[in-house]
């Protein structure tokens, strides 16, 4: 039976566990001339722009031995030109995986019930796996995993706070999610990791009370707004910047998935800073990656 990566809902902690393990053992070069992907291609759907993300998966598709086929929206019109069941259809008789960032992420479940190849989402609307996967792995290798770290999520709760909910349900780990009123995280996705009793989960309005003694403080862009003024008054108090860093601990890391408004969700002097691991996170992104593949494709660790 093929595996997906959709979200972390339909695996469990033993098997992200051995995810990270296979990660942590291509990053470390211990698995020689492994190359699951020779001779075989991946499909990337692409509906929205993109660095990090495309970036990482075609370079890692490559370092597989594989070949990545870069489909553009405007290319191939997936729910528009052709159907979502079609697409994943014929892509199944082509590639040896299919990788899609959408903007709905209805998108990708489609694309899952319908391909007969492993489907990773690489970014929707209401989850970000891969970017979670990436920033829990760094935080593995800082020794910053444990269920007594504290991560502090100030801003938007977004794709990203719906994805650490997600894993929140499967890792233990203390989060702490500071957003403005109405910008909280997905209802349910926060209903069902409070119900799962794995972490310890906390809604704090106040930012500076948020991140008091917080081992990882971790933003992301504030949403899109037709009037960017009422955006920087909504989120002004949610700027990580150094003052806010003062109430955590003094060696408290930084986190951002990227791209970065510089002087909106977080100073320039933040972000360049000692705390920040941001690069870090971004390198990690190519190893989760090539884990998730490989996982996917039945290599385990």
């Amino acid at each position: 039976m093929k595996r997906d990566l959709v979200s972390f809902a339909s695996w469990n902690a033993q098997e992200l566990s051995d995810m990270f393990l296979l990660a942590t053992k291509i990053k470390s070069g211990k698995l020689q001339n492994f190359t699951p992907l020779v001779h075989k291609s991946a499909a990337l759907i692409f509906e929205k722009q993109s660095l990090r993300t495309r970036v990482s998966f075609e370079v890692g598709i490559a370092q597989l031995g594989g070949h990545p086929v870069f489909l553009q929206q405007e290319t191939i019109g997936i729910a528009t030109r052709e159907s979502v069941h079609d697409v994943a259809s014929v892509l199944s008789h082509y590639s040896e995986l299919i990788i899609a960032r959408t903007t709905k992420h209805q998108t990708v479940v489609q694309l899952a019930e319908s391909a007969t190849v492993p489907v990773i989402n690489a970014m929707t609307d209401l989850v970000h796996p891969c970017q979670v996967l990436a920033d829990y792995f760094t935080l593995q290798e800082i020794g910053k995993s444990s269920a007594s770290t504290k991560l502090v999520f100030v801003g938007d709760g977004n794709n990203i706070v719906n994805s650490l909910l997600e894993l929140a349900e499967k890792l233990p780990i203390h989060l702490v999610i500071s957003s403005p009123t109405g910008y909280e995280p997905h209802p349910s996705v926060l209903e069902q990791a409070e119900a799962s009793g794995v972490s310890k989960i906390q809604l704090v309005s106040d930012p500076f009370e948020a991140v008091k003694d917080a081992d990882v403080i971790y933003t992301d862009v504030w949403p899109t707004a037709r009037d960017s003024g009422r955006r920087q008054i909504i989120f002004k108090q949610h700027q990580v910047n150094a003052q806010l860093l003062k109430n955590a601990k003094p060696d408290c890391v930084v986190m951002h998935r990227l791209p970065a408004n510089r002087g909106e969700e977080i100073t320039r002097d933040v972000l360049d800073g000692k705390h920040s691991i941001v690069l870090q996170q971004a390198e990690n992104r190519l190893h989760i990656q090539k884990g998730v593949i490989a996982y996917l494709l039945g290599h385990r660790p």
